[in-house]
């Protein structure tokens, strides 16, 4: 069971469970927008039982009707990188706008408010997102109080222990070591979590890098690893929302 809606200005991908609901979830998209593969990633999670929100928060910056899966699997591809990046750089310009973030989080807050008041959750609701969407998992969290859960797959968090502190919900991030760029900086996030007093773990797994868990991606999709994490998530979601 699924529709699309509109949440203030945001299109919404809501993916509901045939019966019984633990909880809410919000899946936050890739850079590439909400695509297929995020549908079917909250499908699954609505099959486990949980009421999934999916926000489409690329729907006004024009990324997605000029993105392609090829050009997905082509940043990943090692002969075809060099030549897409560039294109990449140019695509991606609207989210770097200064006030982008700003906005993108305030929808997510829209969002997180139509879910927190739905009366078959319980008020636990929960933020997993992949990419783009792990950082703003990232940044909900700081943002949002009432989380009951945060699950960033390879996100970014430059935030200093101070900005921290806000954070309430725990989190459990995943990463594949190939990720340099995230995984040389995940040192020095823990140790500004354990500053602000926030319950972090972390999973990096061998022999795969950046969007391990995109099964719509040959050359970024690492079997082993996504199974992992899937049942790691729901084993961590389980347990946040039995509390």
């Amino acid at each position: 069971m699924s529709e699309m809606v509109n949440i203030g200005k945001t299109p919404v991908y809501i993916a509901k469970p045939a019966g019984e609901v633990k909880g809410g979830l919000i899946v936050i998209h890739e850079v590439w927008g909400l695509t297929d593969h995020i549908k079917d990633v909250a499908e699954r999670y609505a099959k486990q039982e949980f009421l999934v929100y999916a926000p489409d928060l690329l729907s006004n910056t024009g990324i997605e009707e000029k993105t392609t899966s090829q050009l997905q699997q082509d940043l990943f591809n090692p002969e075809k990188r060099n030549e897409v990046q560039p294109k990449l750089r140019e695509l991606m310009a609207p989210i770097q706008a200064p006030d982008f973030a700003e906005k993108t989080v305030e929808a997510l807050k829209e969002v997180f408010n139509n879910l927190y008041i739905d009366p078959t959750i319980n008020k636990k609701v929960a933020v997993l997102g992949f990419c783009f969407g792990g950082t703003y998992s990232f940044n909900l969290a700081i943002a949002e109080p009432r989380l009951a859960a945060a699950i960033p797959f390879y996100g970014h968090s430059d935030q200093s222990s101070d900005e921290l502190k806000s954070i309430q919900a725990p989190m459990l991030a995943f990463y594949g070591e190939k990720d340099e760029a995230l995984v040389s900086k995940l040192p020095d996030l823990e140790t500004r979590m354990k500053e602000a007093n926030v319950e972090f773990s972390y999973q990096v797994y061998a022999n795969c890098g950046h969007a391990f868990f995109n099964d719509s991606n040959p050359y970024a999709y690492n079997k082993q690893a996504a199974d992992d994490a899937w049942r790691r998530s729901l084993d961590f979601l389980n347990s946040q929302f039995s509390r």
